[in-house]
């Protein structure tokens, strides 16, 4: 079983247990990237899936892309082999390219995310492998 690390401080995003359930991945939600980031580093997910949000004149501006920085890093350190879907509203997307200039995301998906949209996201990381 594939474990998925999903990273969520917004309360907007829904659930998909029964498509995990379908394709043998084992959800872990956090709402803090500190937990997020813990938790990384006891254990490397398989999938992570986070929502962006771009640093508009706030601390993440000066010193990182976005609120997803630390988090990409942790990830790189403790599991560099994990795949990456990050979604975004799509006010934000236009500032993705910058988050992809440091990091390497596999799957970028708009807000809302449908079941379907994520289903092919998480069959083509499989594809990739």
């Amino acid at each position: 079983m594939k474990n998925i690390y999903t990273l969520f401080e917004s309360t907007t995003f829904l659930r998909f247990p029964e498509l995990y359930a379908s394709l043998d991945i084992s959800e872990t939600r956090f709402q803090s990237a500190r937990q997020f980031n813990k938790a990384i580093s006891r254990q490397a997910p398989d999938i992570v899936m986070a929502e962006f949000r771009y640093g508009f004149g706030n601390n993440y501006a000066s010193v990182n892309v976005s609120n997803l920085d630390v988090s990409l890093y942790t990830l790189q350190r403790h599991a560099p082999d994990a795949r990456v879907i990050v979604v975004a509203d799509k006010t934000e997307i236009p500032h993705l390219p910058k988050l992809q200039a440091l990091f390497d995301i596999d799957v970028m998906l708009p807000l809302p995310v449908s079941e379907s949209s994520l289903d092919t996201a998480l069959r083509s990381l499989e594809e990739k492998r």
